[in-house]
This record gives structure tokens, C-alpha cells and sequence, in this order.
């Protein structure tokens, strides 16, 4: 018989015990949060949105659109927070000539009806809101551009955004993806600017700006479009790097292209490698329902 007493188990730190309670959390929360504190954050430092009704009639139309097709596709109104994310995310994106309202309400109906439409073995292959800002460019370049500036690159803002990002990117379990886009930018962005003797910085910087965030958070990383495998997610991350930074040399060459490519060279690039890599997979390795790193069901994601 021993009078030794038992020793109380090590509490777990603080950082450790809210790690494994998030893993609890749906991803499409954790990813909506998210996507709400851009909006918040932009609004409140930059008032980027340009109108409260802009907001009204994308995330409208995103719902709108969401539940009827999903109601007459499926019988039933999937989970309406792709919609919400699609919603916010054109709001803060597309930015029309004259204050016109038309193009939030008919990308809110592209991005949510390419998802129905545009199909291979019951898969969407764009990114909703990729597929309608290239959309909208590609159609009326005159009259749609997308955010550039008017979210400055302010340090603590963007500190707040980044970190939240990466947070949730790590949870969510594609974080891989968004490093390897980021630094593949980097790297072809430093390689660019030698090769045509201009300054680094000014090639570099967009990777810090909110256009960047959203693309690198929300759409690269889409479950539901990306391919299948970590290796592969990584090498199509890389691919859409350099479709971009071709983009950029030919409009540096003053190569004769359409708006949209000049406009928005991220999302051509992705729109056009993104959905031929994931037609690929699907076609090699047929239909698998898509989960999160924590092996949550993204199905209607």
C-alpha cells in the first residue's frame, strides 16, 4: 500500500482547448465569420461598400437564386452560407461605372446558377463568384471593374484579416493551398519585375491588398472546386500562379488582350485553370463527396 496521491492531469493551454473546440465547428461558419469581418472591417476603415442597397440586392439575389434552384434540383433549400459568402463577396468585389446596381443582381444569379448549370458528374467546376466577376468583365468591361484600391493596405487591418485568415484556412484544412498560392505569387512576382527591370515592391504588393484576401481565402480554396489530394491542390495553386503572372507580362508586353484579363488577372487565371484541373480529376478519378480536414460533409457548401 503506497500513500502516494495521484497527480491531477495537466490542464492543456488555453490556445490548445479553443484549437480543438473549433473542430467542432462547421467549417462554413468558420469560413462565414470570416468573410463577415472583411466586410466589417472594410466598412468600418475604408467604407468600401459604396451603398448599404448593394449589399441588399447581392445577398438577395444570391439567396433568392440559392433557394429556388436548390428547391426545384434537390426538393429541398440546401444551407444558404454559399450563398452569404458568394453575396458579401460580389458586394465587395464588383465595383460598376456610375453607381449601377444591374451587376449585383445579375452576378448574385450567375454565381449561384453556375453551380446548377455548369456541372460534370454532379460537381460545379468554377468558383460561383470567380465564374460571375469574370462573367460580368468578360461581358461588359466598360461598365464593371473589381476592387483595387479603395481598401487601402492600412498594416493593422490587414494584420487582423490576415491573421483570422490563416487561422481559419489552418481549421478548415486548406492552408496549404493559400501558402502555396502567396508564395508562388511572390516568387514569379520577383522574378517578373527582374526580367522586365521594374521595381519589385509595386509587383509584390497586391498580395497584401483585400482583393488578394478574398481570393486567396474564399475562392482558390473553394472545397467544392478544388481538386482532390494535397499534393495536387498544391501544383494546381502553383499553375494558377503562373497563368497569373503570364497574364501580367503579356499586359507589361502591351500584348493586345481583352479588359477582363487586365482588369482582373487572378480571377482569368483561375477561371481558366480551375475548372479544367478539376474536369480532370473528376474525369480520372470519377465523383467523391468533398469533406473538410475535419471530415465535415461540404456537399452543398
Amino acid at each position: 500500500m503506497t500513500d502516494a496521491t495521484p497527480l491531477a492531469p495537466t490542464s492543456r493551454p488555453l490556445v490548445t482547448q479553443l484549437w480543438a473546440r473549433t473542430s467542432r465547428i462547421d467549417p462554413r461558419y468558420l469560413i462565414a465569420f470570416l468573410i463577415t469581418l472583411v466586410l466589417v472591417a472594410g466598412q468600418f476603415r475604408y467604407h468600401i461598400l459604396g451603398g448599404y442597397d448593394r449589399l441588399a440586392l447581392a445577398l438577395g439575389a444570391c439567396m433568392a437564386t440559392e433557394a429556388l434552384l436548390s428547391w426545384f434540383d434537390r426538393g429541398k433549400i440546401v444551407n444558404l452560407q454559399s450563398a452569404y459568402i458568394s453575396g458579401i463577396s460580389l458586394t465587395l468585389l464588383t465595383k460598376p461605372q456610375g453607381g449601377a446596381l444591374w451587376p449585383f443582381a445579375l452576378g448574385g444569379f450567375l454565381a449561384i446558377s453556375s453551380k446548377y448549370v455548369l456541372r460534370y458528374r454532379d460537381n460545379h467546376l468554377w468558383n460561383p463568384t470567380n465564374f460571375a466577376i469574370t462573367a460580368l468583365l468578360l461581358v461588359a468591361p466598360d461598365r464593371v471593374s473589381v476592387l483595387s484600391h479603395q481598401f487601402g493596405n492600412d498594416v493593422l487591418t490587414n494584420l487582423v484579416i490576415w491573421t483570422f485568415g490563416l487561422i481559419i484556412a489552418a481549421r478548415v484544412g486548406v492552408l496549404h493551398i493559400t501558402l502555396t498560392y502567396a508564395l508562388s505569387f511572390l516568387i514569379l512576382g520577383v522574378v517578373r519585375a527582374s526580367a522586365l527591370g521594374l521595381p519589385v515592391l509595386p509587383e509584390i504588393a497586391p498580395i497584401t491588398g483585400p482583393m488578394y484576401q478574398l481570393f486567396v481565402f474564399f475562392m482558390i480554396t473553394d472545397p467544392r472546386t478544388v481538386v482532390r489530394g494535397r499534393r495536387k491542390q498544391m501544383l494546381i495553386a502553383v499553375l494558377i500562379a503562373v497563368m497569373e503572372a503570364l497574364i501580367r507580362v503579356a499586359a507589361d508586353l502591351g500584348m493586345p488582350l481583352p479588359t477582363a484579363f487586365t482588369a482582373g488577372p487572378a480571377f482569368l487565371a483561375l477561371a481558366t485553370v480551375g475548372p479544367v484541373a478539376k474536369w480532370i480529376d473528376l474525369r480520372l478519378g470519377g465523383a467523391k463527396r468533398t469533406t473538410s480536414a475535419n471530415g465535415i460533409d461540404l456537399a452543398t457548401a
